[in-house]
């Protein structure tokens, strides 16, 4: 079993490296948190309870919400050709659904990315494009430690309450509570025969290329990372949106940093560094940012409102 990172990688390597195809896996983990790629970590993550229980915390590439890992869930990813984030959510999701109905289980694909079971969520899901392919990867739970999830997390309260629920426990449901004589094994067997239509064995060159991809994932430690939220909304099919922005005394933005559990489009890294400069206004940033949609679920109007309501930070140097 090998750290999250190098199976992350090999999602890279893949998307880099094999002919367009659809390209479907399986993996596991000891105990981790992977944190969406744009989410204030110390707000969503206990770290001092990861640091006692032995618990890794990685931050992946794709946006989204944090998520728990151990070696009872399964990970799936799913490399394809390029397609619109929501494409590539329900091409996963649908043939996901489809492998756990074969199960006799009552699943569905539920919001942006979630597939649940009786009405619980037993699969968070994320998404990101590289090297023009989409990759969607995620959790399975066949089965967890409800009291280490429930003690590595801690969402916002704003989330939860727009679930109605109290915990995060209390959101989700396991593979094995609804069939107990299925043995993990089995269950990973199903779900590959189900999806897959056989095996590909990776060239013996990309176990050198991945572990080169892998190490910038090792290089952010969170311990240290101090985030002053300023500014934080719920946005109905887009996720949670925190806007942090530092300001020069004349009101310029200096500097803009947007976390949350969100799925960022391709300009996002473009259309935020064309922020710096511009009067702190929505008019000027939704002007700066540009027509072309950055966020699923939101458009570039909405998300300069969202700016613009933030408490700002004034610097004198």
């Amino acid at each position: 079993m090998r750290p999250l990172p190098v199976y992350l990688s090999a999602e890279e390597w893949i998307a880099r490296h094999m002919p367009p195809d659809d390209y479907f896996f399986a993996w596991q983990v000891a105990p981790t948190v992977i944190c969406g790629r744009h989410q204030d970590v110390a707000s969503e993550v206990d770290l001092h309870f990861c640091a006692e229980h032995g618990i890794d915390v990685y931050r992946r590439k794709s946006g989204g919400g944090a998520v728990f890992a151990d070696c009872n869930n399964i990970m799936f990813s799913h490399i394809a050709p390029a397609a619109a984030v929501q494409d590539a959510f329900s091409d996963y999701t649908s043939r996901v659904v489809a492998a756990l109905r074969a199960l006799g289980l009552d699943a569905e694909a539920s919001g942006r990315n979630d597939i649940l079971v009786g009405g619980k969520k037993v699969a968070g899901n994320a998404y990101y494009k590289c090297n023009d392919r989409s990759i969607v990867h995620g959790t399975m739970l066949y089965d967890t430690d409800a009291a280490l999830m429930g003690g590595a997390l801690t969402p916002a309260r704003a989330k939860l309450e727009s679930h109605k629920v109290v915990s995060v426990p209390s959101r989700i449901t396991t593979v094995r509570s609804h069939l107990p004589e299925l043995t993990l094994e089995a269950f990973m067997e199903h779900m590959l025969a189900y999806i897959c239509d056989g095996d590909i064995r990776l060239p013996d060159e990309a176990a050198s290329e991945i572990e080169n991809i892998s190490r910038p994932y090792f290089v952010e430690t969170f311990g240290n990372e101090s985030i002053s939220r300023v500014h934080a909304e719920r946005v109905a099919g887009a996720g949670t949106v925190v806007a942090e922005t530092v300001l020069s005394p004349e009101g310029i933005i200096k500097y803009v940093r947007l976390s949350g559990d969100f799925f960022a489009l391709p300009p996002f890294d473009a259309a935020m560094a064309r922020l710096s400069g511009v009067r702190h206004a929505a008019a000027d940033i939704a002007a700066a940012l540009g027509p072309e949609p950055i966020m699923a679920g939101i458009d570039n109007a909405a998300l300069a409102a969202c700016i613009a309501a933030s408490t700002t930070v004034i610097e004198s140097n």
